[in-house]
């Protein structure tokens, strides 16, 4: 990625989806609170805190793991993909709010250290019924927090896209170390069936939105067949909306082929951005517009309009009536290629 690039700008449609939430959050806590009293009045104000702020953060983690596959499955949620990196922030500061007041009511008013007695507090280390769960949420949070604090573009551009994927894939990890945070703290303090039917429930979710769009793609990818000698058939004509893409695979590469202005133009799929899939974004000004961070492309020659530098591999195309064959074979980043007429 060139240093041309400017970092992703708090643009109004930002901010109106960070008021939305924040006005989500605080009815949330508002509605979380007087349920609580309402049916246990004796509950302290530390407790309310640790459970209003826990639960939602859990909440919102969930949808955090949705939106990847069902942005998949269907583009109508692209807008969430866009500001998924804002909720996530979100969510790290619910946790750390759960987190700080949890340690302070139940590790803070005695002689030891209280980030040091969530260790060493509980030692059934071997058990597995009694074995220190808020151990597993403070390491969860150490690792949202890293995600966190490494969510702007300056860390992407500077840790390199391969190390800043690769550290914020570890989100998994710490989803795991949640479910297993609440079900062990459900069990060994208060069972409670509704709390574990929730993280149950979610877990499937989530779990059955990754297995089906993955077996989704597994079957898009099936749906090319070979074509005419060196030629890949990929779709009809008519499959492909105007100033939109039709993706496909062609032994590991994902290509895109875009319809615009009664012309045809395939370009490598992934942005140099942070790999976002270029095919499901759509065509604005004449240009290939990321659905992640806006970055653009040229249809004709993959490159970035000046004066950024940016290039993308282009793909020869034609159309035989209404049956699009692609060439597999690319061309090297940024070639001018003639757009097919359609």
């Amino acid at each position: 990625m060139s240093t041309s690039y400017q970092m992703v700008q708090w643009n109004q449609h930002k901010k109106n989806y960070d008021k939305f939430i924040l006005i989500v959050v605080i009815l949330y806590l508002i509605l979380f609170a007087l349920i609580t009293l309402m049916f246990n009045s004796e509950t302290s104000i530390e407790t309310l805190v640790i459970r209003s702020f826990g639960s939602l953060s859990v909440i919102l983690l969930h949808i955090i793991l949705s939106i990847g596959p069902l942005c998949r499955i269907n583009s109508r949620f692209m807008p969430l993909l866009y500001n998924r990196r804002h909720l996530g922030v979100i969510m790290f500061l619910l946790a750390l709010i759960h987190g700080s007041f949890s340690i302070f009511q139940f590790h803070a008013l005695g002689d030891t250290h209280p980030i040091y007695s969530v260790f060493t507090s509980n030692m059934d280390y071997n058990s597995v019924t009694n074995f220190p769960f808020q151990v597993l949420g403070f390491l969860a949070l150490i690792i949202l927090f890293l995600m966190a604090s490494t969510s702007h573009d300056f860390f992407l551009k500077n840790l390199s896209s391969t190390v800043w994927k690769t550290l914020h894939m570890m989100v998994y990890l710490a989803y795991g170390l949640i479910v297993l945070h609440v079900f062990l703290g459900s069990f060994q303090q208060e069972t409670s069936l509704f709390t574990m039917g929730f993280m149950i429930g979610g877990f499937l979710t989530i779990s059955g939105l990754h297995i089906y769009s993955g077996l989704n793609e597994i079957r898009k990818d099936k749906d090319l067949n070979a074509g005419m000698e060196d030629w890949i058939y990929v779709c009809k004509l008519n499959d492909i909306a105007e100033n939109r893409a039709k993706i496909c695979r062609v032994d590991k590469e994902h290509i895109a082929i875009f319809k615009h202005d009664n012309t045809l133009s395939a370009v490598h799929n992934v942005c140099k951005h942070q790999g976002g899939p270029l095919g499901e974004g759509r065509i604005i000004d004449g240009c290939i517009t990321c659905p992640w961070h806006g970055y653009q492309y040229l249809p004709h020659n993959g490159q970035s309009p000046p004066p950024f530098k940016e290039k993308l591999a282009t793909y020869q195309l034609k159309l035989e009536g209404e049956n699009v064959y692609l060439n597999p074979l690319p061309f090297q980043e940024g070639t001018e290629i003639t757009p097919c007429k359609c």
